[in-house]
């Protein structure tokens, strides 16, 4: 049998900011009543870590929470955890209407860090990047050019970002030209 890998295996760009696909990283949809009890439960056991508001992330390394929609979350863990923690969801969410889904394998992820790294996303993407209106921690559904992406702070200089693997390596060449080397624009 074939070792799983990641959309880019890797790839990684030094510019204005440095740009790094993280390799696996597990990701479990989970949808339903978001005020629910066994709902909430069933994300933090598995995560680790409390509940995000809205528009929020709260993540700990490789687990953690994301805040998707009034009604559905993106819950963060290791890759080779997937199926026990969607097995231990499912016993939490028995009787509850709701939906536990792996979608590790359907998405990317990007590191962009650095000095440079808003400047590099609000390039591509139509959000208030500014240090007053985007802090570590906020998370946002967007675009970057034409590709559905999702975006957050892990600190003040790094922003993660979620991508379909489809579009993996589109993302990371729109990433890399906007990180290129003379583009700074010196807005923040």
């Amino acid at each position: 049998m074939s070792e799983p890998v990641s959309a880019l295996n890797h790839a990684a760009f030094t510019g204005i900011a440095e740009i790094t696909e993280i390799g696996l990283q597990g990701m479990i949809t989970l949808r339903g009543d978001l005020a629910s009890v066994k709902i909430r439960k069933a994300a933090t056991g598995v995560a680790g870590v409390d509940m995000p508001g809205q528009g929020r992330a709260n993540c700990d390394g490789d687990r953690g929470l994301c805040w998707m929609s009034p009604d559905e979350l993106l819950v963060l863990c290791p890759y080779d955890t997937v199926a026990a923690d969607i097995e231990k969801m499912r016993k939490t969410l028995a009787g509850e209407f709701a939906l536990a889904v792996d979608v590790s394998d359907a998405r990317c992820v990007f590191d962009v860090s650095g000095s440079a790294a808003r400047e590099v996303l609000a390039k591509l993407a139509p959000v208030d990047l500014s240090p007053a209106a985007f802090t570590p921690g906020m998370f946002r559904r967007t675009k970057l050019a034409q590709v559905p992406a999702a975006i957050w702070m892990r600190d003040d200089r790094t922003f993660r970002i979620v991508v379909f693997r489809s579009v993996a390596q589109y993302a990371f060449d729109l990433l890399k030209v906007a990180a290129q080397e003379g583009s700074e624009v010196g807005v923040f």
